[in-house]
């Protein structure tokens, strides 16, 4: 189900908190995770069952780490719960792309077509996203940050809590438990909520449809040329951000609704003067996952500089395999790690540490921007690393024809594209909109979810971009 969606908006969403403020507030948290439930298996059903699973199998391993009588039982109750989630998600996510390249090599081998079939799995939408909170839990208990769920519910609609299942941000246990127990309900959350949800839904349906027309320009064509190859990187760079942001801002609108404080995830990434502080304002619900599971268990930079590089490649590297089973994303990981470890290596001497402020912006959103190619053509699935050098070609091997290349081309991208960056680099971002509680701010807010909810009525909005991951 689709947040930017005429039945989510007119028929689920009301129906959903009508029924969760109309009933005691023991049994909120159990209609919670029914409506989940409902929301995340509305198109395929069978999904639900993977997430009970996944649900319970870390519910009781929480449980007996809890309950463990020594830390060597605890590190095992541990061991299996991170092993298990893990097999599910790998399975789900891997297992099509792993036997492709096994048949692949069988077949180079042997001169003949592999014996091995490719197996044809369905990515469980969602599921790197419940997969990392789930590990959270368990890890969160291990480390004694946190205490195990009340009961099997609770936790069950802490996993499957419909505003940010799908695409994030990655709550972790720790942040959230004790709003699972307790929680405020008020008007000003409920108000500050709303207006979340209309600045995101404005995102959506107003920007980030709009500059999805610019990616078949690029990605689609065996040609782009210069114009057709920047105008779709440029797009692509800006309707991933819009795309991402705009759910994020809706979950947290629809969470502070329901009483959760969901953390920010997005705080102007492209306003970032190096690859590391983009990193610390872009998906920072992922990034301070990998940092606090992953990235400091690995030794961090406590173990010299060459480990710390080798620390950093691994963790973007598992990064981009997290966000799909493809070699483009692979790809992305090892070009943003590379950046990570020279930034860190080079120090003062880099560019983005001596250039002017604008110049470093400029300078590291290029390198950004070369980012999203292959992210963006492995998102394609189809003909990677074909589009990937085509684009490639189109940015810097290609003079500018405008007589042969703006036929393709849909003229309001010439002036939305540098609308947008201007938008992403000058203007507030969502949490800064919300800090003013003027008339004027409130009644902005209300007009964008109302042109939104006209676009919403008037056109047939595309999926959240993150579903497929």
């Amino acid at each position: 189900m689709v947040f930017s969606t005429y039945f989510f908006l007119a028929w689920f969403l009301p129906l959903a908190l009508g029924v969760y403020f109309a009933l005691p507030v023991r049994l909120r948290n159990g209609w919670l995770a029914v409506s989940s439930y409902v929301f995340y298996g509305w198109a395929r059903p069978e999904y639900c069952l993977l997430l009970a699973g996944m649900t319970a199998f870390n519910y009781w391993c929480g449980a007996r780490i809890w309950r463990a009588a020594d830390a060597r039982a605890r590190r095992r109750w541990l061991v299996l719960s991170i092993v298990g989630s893990l097999s599910l998600l790998g399975f789900f996510k891997y297992a099509g792309m792993l036997s492709g390249w096994l048949a692949g090599l069988l077949s180079l081998a042997t001169g003949a077509p592999s014996p091995l079939p490719v197996l044809d799995v369905v990515l469980p939408i969602g599921i790197s996203f419940y997969t990392f909170q789930a590990i959270s839990y368990t890890v969160d208990i291990h480390r004694g940050h946190a205490e195990p769920a009340d009961d099997l519910i609770s936790f069950a609609a802490y996993i499957a809590m419909f505003p940010q299942l799908i695409a994030g941000p990655i709550v972790r246990y720790e942040t959230i438990a004790e709003q699972l127990r307790e929680r405020r309900h008020g008007l000003p959350e409920a108000l500050l909520g709303a207006r979340f949800f209309a600045i995101g839904l404005a995102k959506k349906a107003l920007l980030a449809d709009t500059f999805a027309l610019a990616v078949p320009a690029a990605f689609e064509t065996a040609d782009p040329g210069f114009f057709g190859a920047w105008l779709g990187v440029l797009g692509y760079t800006l309707q991933i951000y819009f795309d991402f942001s705009a759910y994020s801002d809706m979950a947290v609108g629809i969470g502070l609704v329901l009483g959760f404080h969901f953390p920010k995830n997005f705080d102007s990434p492209y306003r970032s003067a190096s690859i590391t502080e983009f990193w610390r304002r872009w998906h920072i619900s992922l990034s301070t996952w990998l940092r606090d599971y992953l990235y400091l268990p690995l030794g961090g930079n406590r173990r010299g500089a060459t480990r710390t590089y080798v620390n950093l490649m691994i963790v973007m590297l598992l990064g981009g395999l997290w966000h799909g089973a493809s070699v483009a994303f692979l790809l992305w990981g090892l070009w943003h790690g590379a950046l990570l470890a020279i930034e860190r290596r080079a120090g003062a001497h880099h560019p983005a540490r001596w250039l002017p402020q604008p110049l470093a912006i400029a300078f590291t959103q290029l390198l950004v921007v070369i980012g999203w190619v292959p992210f963006c053509a492995g998102s394609l699935a189809n003909g990677q690393f074909d589009a990937t050098m085509a684009v490639f070609d189109g940015m810097f091997a290609t003079a500018p024809s405008l007589d042969v290349e703006l036929a393709g081309i849909s003229p309001l991208l010439f002036w939305l594209v540098p609308l947008g960056v201007l938008a992403c680099v000058a203007l507030p971002n969502s949490w800064a909109m919300v800090r003013s509680t003027s008339p004027l701010a409130c009644g902005r807010d209300a007009l964008l979810g109302a042109a939104a909810l006209v676009a919403v009525l008037s056109y047939q909005g595309s999926p959240f971009l993150y579903f497929q991951f």
